[in-house]
């Protein structure tokens, strides 16, 4: 497997989404947060972060990185390089 993150004007491109919108989602419910309160934990709308967990959306890099400090793990996890 390949996986890579490449920023192009701040946004964060992951190879492998299907990884990174499962692992956003299990951590998401393993915190027993909502969508409405990551989005604004984030300063995102809901519709923006639902955008993230389905794959149709990419975080920038400076909400990637928040999100991996909200959900205790790296980024790495996030998209899938590195297992927790």
């Amino acid at each position: 497997y390949c996986y890579f993150l490449v920023s192009f004007s701040q946004i964060a491109i992951i190879v492998n989404k299907k990884i990174f919108c499962e692992r956003l989602l299990a951590r998401r419910k393993e915190y027993g947060y909502t969508q409405r309160q990551v989005a604004q934990m984030l300063g995102i709308s809901q519709p923006s972060y639902i955008r993230y967990e389905n794959g149709t959306a990419q975080p920038s890099l400076e909400n990637l990185s928040a999100l991996a400090d909200i959900f205790d793990v790296s980024a790495d996890y996030l998209i899938g390089r590195r297992e927790i």
